[in-house]
């Protein structure tokens, strides 16, 4: 049995929709979509500044320059913070429930902006989370293994006694080589079963 439960936010608790991200600035760049979504990929910069090693402004001035794209920094912004849709019900509903049995923190590969966005859109989807491990501030991102053996210890709870969910088999197989109990999961019903049969 774990003594703690670390859960993804984008894709397990939180929705996301990318192509909103790429349909927003092509409306706003005035051009087509697709043109966007072929040029888009997560280069360096992407990690980069989800490590918090550039901020948003950097990013959407290399982001110009890969979609060959010229736009204000609000449209940038408007854009990006496009991915969310609304959280998960049946998994936000088995949160609070973990919580007396569970540690439970969240760990997610993200920035300042998005973090900003969902702070203030669902607080309380995130209100049953103990600790929120954020990579732009933690300075590490899945899938590396040291990621997480980071936030294990910021959790002081070994490794062994923690168990993940993702929507990403490679974050997954990340936390696999730290040693933790990770399952690749990425529809809302099937999180929220597994998470249910945790709470007794």
């Amino acid at each position: 049995m774990p003594k703690a439960i670390l859960l993804d936010l984008g894709g397990v608790v939180l929705g996301i929709n990318v192509a909103q991200v790429f349909q927003t600035w092509a409306r706003r760049a005035g051009v087509e979509s697709e043109r966007i979504q072929h040029r888009w990929v997560m280069d360096e910069a992407y990690k980069l500044h989800e490590i918090g090693a550039i901020d948003f402004a950097e990013y959407a001035r290399r982001l110009g320059r890969q979609l060959r794209v010229n736009m204000p920094l609000s449209d940038w912004r408007a854009g990006w913070n496009a991915i969310w849709t609304e959280p998960y019900a049946q998994v936000v509903d088995q949160l609070p429930g973990l919580t007396q049995r569970y540690k439970l923190c969240a760990f997610s590969n993200t920035n300042a902006v998005h973090a900003e966005a969902f702070y203030a859109q669902y607080p309380q989807a995130l209100e049953s989370f103990s600790s929120m491990f954020l990579s732009h501030e933690i300075g590490a991102r899945k899938p590396d293994p040291d990621a997480f053996l980071q936030v294990c210890k910021k959790m002081s709870t070994h490794p062994r006694d923690v168990l993940f969910i993702d929507d990403s088999a490679a974050n997954v197989e990340g936390a696999r080589a730290a040693g933790i109990d990770a399952y690749h999961l990425d529809k809302e019903r099937d999180i929220a079963a597994l998470l249910q049969s945790l709470s007794h």
